[in-house]
Parts: structure tokens; C-alpha cells; sequence
């Protein structure tokens, strides 16, 4: 079986992620609060953007499209 599939039918562990990557996410939005320079701006907006991708995870690997 796919490993990605386990993890996202998992719901404890699903949960679990998805906790973590919005505790990611916030890390992310205090980096861009302090960024100086557009760069780092840039950079954490494409993190912000990516870990986002990863909440709709669960969607993907089952066949479910938006």
C-alpha cells in the first residue's frame, strides 16, 4: 500500500500532521512579520504557500480534485 495513503486515511495521524503543519505555518507568517528585505519575504511566502499544498494532501492522493 502507499505509505502516503496510510498516513492521510489515517485520522490520528492525519490530525496529527495537519496540527504540525499549521504549527509550521505560523512559524512562517512570524518570519515574514520580521522579514527586511523582499527576499526573505519571497522565500516564506513560497514556504507558506508549499506547506498549504501539503494540508491538501489527504485530496490528492485519494483522487479528489477541488
Amino acid at each position: 500500500m502507499n505509505p502516503l495513503k496510510v498516513l492521510v486515511n489515517n485520522l490520528q495521524q492525519w490530525q496529527d500532521f495537519s496540527k504540525y503543519i499549521d504549527f509550521l505555518i505560523s512559524e512562517q507568517h512570524r518570519v515574514i512579520e520580521q522579514a527586511s528585505d523582499d527576499k526573505t519575504m519571497w522565500k516564506t511566502q513560497g514556504a507558506i504557500t508549499a506547506l498549504r499544498r501539503l494540508k491538501q494532501l489527504k485530496d490528492e492522493v485519494n483522487g479528489r480534485s477541488n
